[in-house]
C-alpha cells in the first residue's frame, strides 16, 4: 500500500529556479539539478512530519471515530488545516497514510501470531485469524475509518480497502504456497485460498463487530478456523496429499 502514499509526496513543492527551500540547485546551464545534503535533510523532514501527522490522526480518529475532520486532526496534531494540507495532498492522500499503517500493524501482528504457533497447523491458523480480530476489537474506530474510503474523486484502481485486504491475502496465499511447495505439491491455489480466507474472516468480522453478540473474540476465531480448518486439512497439509496419492 505504501506504494501510493508516494504520489502525493511533498518533495518540490515551493521550490523554483535557482536555489530552493529543499535546496535543490539549478545548473548555469540549464543541467539536471543536483541534490545536495540540504535537500536530503528536507526530504527526511517531510517523512518525519507526515509520520507524525499520520500518528495525530489515528489518535484523532479513535477520539472523535470514523467520520473525524480535518479540523478535529489539525487540533490533535496542535496546528492547522493549512499545515496539515502542506504534507498532505488531500483528506484521500491523509486516508491512504492511515491504511499503510494499518496495514503495517496487522501483517507485523499476523506474522507475530503466526510465528509463535508455528509448529501446530490449526493452531497457526487460529493465531492468524484471532491477530485480524484482535484489531477490529482493540481499535474498532480506526478500523471502520480504513473500511470507510473518503468519497473523493482517485483512479479507479486506487481502491485502499481492497488493497489491504490483497496485502492480508498475499501474505496468507505465501503461507499456504511454501507448505505446498516443501510437500512438492501444485502451488497454484494457494492465491485463491489465501483470498478467500481473509474474505471469510472480514465478512465475520464486520457482522461481529456491528451486532457485538454474547461470542468472545476467541470463541469467533475458533468457530472460524473450525469451518477453515476442515477445508485446508483435507487441501494442504501433509496428511491431505498421502490421500490423494
Amino acid at each position: 500500500m505504501s506504494r501510493r502514499s508516494t504520489h502525493h509526496s511533498d518533495a518540490g513543492r515551493g521550490s523554483g529556479p535557482g536555489v530552493g527551500r529543499d535546496g535543490e540547485r539549478d545548473g548555469a546551464s540549464g543541467s539536471r539539478p543536483r541534490r545536495d545534503r540540504r535537500s536530503s535533510r528536507w526530504d527526511e523532514h517531510r517523512r518525519a512530519r507526515r509520520h507524525e501527522l499520520t500518528a495525530a490522526t489515528i489518535v484523532a480518529i479513535r477520539a472523535h471515530g470514523a467520520d473525524v475532520g480535518m479540523s478535529q486532526v489539525a487540533a490533535q496534531a496542535r496546528t492547522s488545516k493549512t499545515v496539515v494540507y502542506r504534507h498532505f495532498a488531500d483528506k484521500n492522500d491523509l486516508y491512504l497514510a492511515v491504511c499503510d499503517w494499518v496495514a503495517a500493524v496487522l501483517v507485523g501482528q499476523l506474522q507475530g501470531a503466526m510465528r509463535d504457533a508455528a509448529e501446530n497447523p490449526r493452531r497457526t491458523l487460529v493465531a492468524g485469524i484471532d491477530a485480524y480480530l484482535g484489531l477490529i476489537e482493540a481499535d474498532p474506530e480506526v478500523y471502520r475509518y480504513v473500511m470507510r474510503p473518503p468519497k473523493l474523486d482517485r483512479p479507479e484502481n486506487e481502491d485502499p480497502v481492497s488493497d489491504l485486504c490483497t496485502v492480508i491475502g498475499d501474505h496468507i496465499a505465501e503461507i499456504i504456497s511454501t507448505e505446498l511447495r516443501r510437500q512438492n505439491r501444485d502451488a497454484a491455489p494457494a492465491q485463491t485460498w489465501g483470498h478467500a480466507l481473509v474474505g471469510m474472516v472480514r465478512a465475520a468480522g464486520d457482522q461481529w463487530l456491528a451486532n457485538r453478540p454474547e461470542l468472545d473474540r476467541e470463541g469467533l476465531a475458533e468457530q472460524l478456523a473450525d469451518l477453515a480448518w476442515s477445508g485446508l486439512s483435507r487441501t494442504v497439509t501433509p496428511a491431505a496429499a498421502s490421500s490423494a496419492s
